[in-house]
Formats: structure tokens, sequence, C-alpha cells
């Protein structure tokens, strides 16, 4: 091909999205007749108030009406978890004849502007803390270890940075601890692991390092881990499969670690969500698969697991998301499925043979990238095209008839400036999905869940006009994705080639609020 031809594409960046989730705990203060706050706790609430610029609400409910914190919503059988404007932000007390302590203390997602207070951390009697969602900035303070009587702690989706106080460790009466999505650096603490009746670990996207304490192996009461997104290295500890009770486990993107197995796994069948996601793992998927009764949503992917998939996996009564793309898996699919499992990622592994009969309308079934055989009987119920996303990519190989192509990611065709054609990217892409185009020029193929979403959206539309551009609308739409999003050019011709990725941020947005607080982390392969 003479001279030099454009490929030029506009996709969206990965999404992820994190939710801090605090145990659910009803607070209930005696009622109060004749108890008054310490007046240094009063000093204390009203100082970090007063520096974070907020003040209760003005309802019929509302505490501190007369000067006394331990009045109104403050000591009634409200939750301090209610999502009542009254009580955010909201305290609750506990109260006896002649005095009143505050035990708990709510400011959550007010988008709050500064350090924390040092005065906070008198309040030695609180046993719920709940300042996520805010834009909390600067060091954690090692006076958190004054706090020994706290059981609910939750600061994530900060900008919280510096290392995690080692005094964490001293509040031996946590169950639920949150710092994730902030801006922390150094090694976890190994002092964590004195957290013994600890049921919930956030840890996720909050910038720790290194590798995960072996004094954690103590944490036998852990149900709840989050870890992915960090710079976290080293292999899987073993200890974790002694955590019998745990449901919930998350790690990803371990780095620099020994290949490791998921032998570790065998004992934990009450698991009911599993993503160790791009964590060097190797072997098979373990052989007492099936014992896992509880699974909802397993991720496996880009790793290193070898063998045939087993067929008990595919018949789990309460499996719906499963995702194994990126590895090295070989054989055929199962014969059978449960009815639950209608989101399944095989992508990028070496997989063959012909399509079970269980491929029905409806089903997110990515299989980009194996060997399979593709059969006009099946592939109707498949979105079309699949024979050309096999491995090779076979279509128009032999005579490639394409040098250039350019795609509106997310949107409807449109011309830019340039007189660039954009061709439309609008096709409902979900969890474990593709899709090719009528002429087989290009394709696109999505993988993922949002975690803790009960409405993902896959794509994102923005009204706002982008200085320094004549093609605003250009920008206006894209793809979101958890996971992979990828694009392909098929029946390109060989050649020099100029890539243009164009970017621009329509989600994350507000500066100093919590909503600006996303991080866009990907990688981009050509």
């Amino acid at each position: 091909m003479g001279g030099s031809a454009t490929l030029v594409l506009c996709a969206s960046l990965a999404f992820y999205y994190y939710v801090s989730l605090l145990g659910l705990v009803e607070i209930v203060g005696a009622q109060n007749q004749n108890g008054t706050t310490p007046a240094s706790e009063v000093r204390a609430l009203n100082s970090v108030f007063s520096q974070w610029g907020i003040s209760a609400t003005n309802s019929i409910t509302e505490w501190n009406i007369s000067g006394e914190p331990c009045s109104g919503g403050a000591i009634d059988s409200t939750s301090i978890e209610s999502t009542n404007v009254d009580y955010n932000p909201g305290i609750k007390c506990r109260c006896d004849v002649t005095t009143c302590t505050i035990i708990a203390l709510k400011v959550y997602a007010f988008s709050v502007v500064g350090g924390i207070p040092d005065e906070l951390w008198s309040l030695t009697n609180l046993s719920n803390l709940k300042l996520d969602q805010n834009y909390l900035t600067g060091p954690l303070s090692s006076s958190i270890a004054n706090l020994t009587q706290m059981q609910y702690l939750s600061l994530g989706i900060n900008s919280l940075s510096g290392e995690v106080p080692k005094e964490l460790g001293n509040l031996t009466n946590l169950i639920v601890l949150s710092f994730g999505s902030n801006n922390f650096s150094g090694p976890l603490p190994s002092e964590l692991g004195k957290l013994t009746k600890l049921q919930q670990l956030y840890i996720d996207s909050s910038g720790v390092s290194g590798a995960i304490p072996s004094t954690y192996a103590a944490l036998q009461n852990l149900q709840t881990l989050w870890a992915s997104d960090n710079e976290l290295n080293g292999s899987i500890p073993e200890f974790i499969g002694n955590w019998l009770q745990l449901t919930d486990l998350m790690i990803s993107d371990l780095s620099n670690g020994s290949s490791t197995s998921l032998e570790f796994l065998k004992d934990m069948t009450s698991l009911n969500t599993l993503i160790l996601r791009n964590n060097n793992i190797s072997g098979s998927i373990p052989s007492n698969i099936g014992d896992y009764q509880s699974l909802s949503l397993l991720d496996l992917s880009f790793n290193n697991l070898v063998g045939q998939i087993p067929d008990s996996l595919f018949n789990l009564s309460s499996l719906s998301y499963l995702f194994l793309g990126n590895n090295k898996l070989n054989g055929t699919l199962p014969a059978q499925k449960s009815t639950s499992l209608l989101n399944i990622d095989v992508s990028y592994n070496e997989l063959s043979g012909s399509f079970p009969s269980w491929i029905e309308q409806g089903l997110q079934l990515n299989l980009v990238a194996n060997n399979f055989t593709i059969e006009s009987t099946n592939n109707s119920v498949l979105p079309s095209g699949l024979n050309c996303l096999q491995r090779n990519f076979p279509c128009n190989r032999s005579s490639p008839i394409y040098s250039s192509f350019a795609i509106k990611c997310g949107g409807p065709q449109i011309i830019a400036s340039n007189q660039i054609v954009y061709e439309s990217d609008d096709e409902t892409l979900g969890a474990a999905s593709y899709n090719v185009t009528s002429t087989n020029r290009w394709a696109v193929s999505n993988v993922g869940r949002f975690i803790n979403s009960n409405n993902p959206q896959y794509q994102s539309f923005s009204s706002q006009q982008f200085p320094n551009t004549l093609d605003s609308e250009l920008f206006q739409t894209a793809r979101n994705s958890p996971g992979s999003l990828r694009y392909y050019g098929l029946g390109l011709q060989n050649g020099n080639y100029n890539v243009t990725l164009q970017f621009a941020e329509i989600v994350i947005e507000n500066p100093s609020s919590w909503e600006s607080l996303g991080r866009r982390v990907f990688d981009i392969y050509i």
C-alpha cells in the first residue's frame, strides 16, 4: 500500500466504581430526661463542625436545638444509617440519668473539604464514625488510637494521604474498617492483624503497597475483603484459605509475585463473590468448584489457568457472572448450564469445538479469540460475525480491503470538521458481549461487571461543550468498561498507520467534591 493510512478511535477509559459499605447499626439511646453532654465533647463537636463549615439541619427532630447536642434525633430510635436528611450530619448519644456521651457521628457525602480536625480524636466514646464520600485531605493522625471503643470506621472515598497509621491496630473492637479509594502510600500496617473481631475490611484503591502482612492470618472472623486496585505485590497468602467465614473476596493486580495456584480455596465453599483477577495464578480451576453453591460472581480472568473448564462450574445454581477470559484454558464448553448463569466470558483462551445446545437468546457470551467451529445452526442466537473474531481473526486476511476506519464510541455516526466519518458504535453491550459491523470492517468487545451496581451503565452521555475542539459532539458519548474494552480492525491492508486515540473526561467532574475523586487506571495495547 502506498503512503500511509489513518486509524482513528474515540474510546472511553475503563471506569472503576467503588461503594464503601458500612455495617448497618441500630443505636438507640435512653430518653434524655436530665442528662447533659460533657462540655469537652460539646466543644470538640462544635469545633469539628465549624472547621468543616457544616451544621445540623433545621427540623423538629434536630439535635443541638438548644445547645445540648444529645437531644432530639440524637437520642431517638432512628439509626445513624437513616437516609433521612435530618440525620446527615448526625450524631447518636448514649445517656444515663445525669450524663450523655456521643457514640456515633455521621458526615456522609457532604463534600467536606480539608483535614480531619484533631478535636475529633478527643471523642473517645465513639463507636461508629462515618466520614466516607467527602474530600478529606492530609494524613490520618496517629491520635486515632484514642478511639478504642470504635466498632464501625468508614473513611472511604476521600483524598487522605500519607501512610496508613499503625495505630489503627489499637482499635481492637473494630468490626468494619473502610479506607478504600484514598491516596495513601506505603505498606499495609502489620498491626492490623490485631483486629481479630474484624468482619469487613475495605482497602481497595487506597494506594497501599507491598505484600499482605503475615499477621493478617489472625483475621479469622473476616467475612468481606476488598483489596483490588492497589500497588500490592507478592503472591496471595495461603493463610487466606483459613478464613472460612469469608463470603466476599476481591484481590486483583498483585505484581512481582511468584506463580500461585487456587489450592488455598479448597475449603472456602461459602464464598459468594470471588474476584482474583490478574494475579499470575497458574494451575487449573479447582476440581471441587461444584461445592461452591453460594457463588454468584467468579472472576479469574487475566491469569495463567490451564486445563478444561469443569462441568460442575457451569451448573452452580447461584452463579450469574463468570469471567474466565485471558487464560490458557482448552477443551470444549460444558454440555450443560444452569439457568442462573447468563453472563459468561471465556475470550482469549484456547477453547475449541462446536457450541452446546444451551446457547440461547438473552445470554451474554463472549467467545472472542478462541478456536470454535462456527456452525450456522447455533450462530443464529449469537451476534453475527463471530467467525471474524476467532483466533487469527480470519476475515479478509487473504485479501485485505480496508486502510482506515474511525469510530464514534458509544454513539451515533458523525462527520467531523475534518470530514472524517466516525462510524456508529451505539449497539448495547454488557458484561460479556461483542459486536461486529455488518461490513465486517471492525468490531468491539466488552467484559466486566460494575460491583454493587444494580443498574450498570456501559455507555456515558454528556451535553457539555469541550474547548479547544471543533467537534464537541465527538466526545459526548463514550463506552464504559469495568474490565476490558477492545476494538478490532478487520481486513486492514499492510502498511504504516497513524493511530489517533482521543479522550475527554465526561463522568468524573466537580473539583473539590468526592465525585471528582475517581481515577482512570488503564493500559492501551495496539
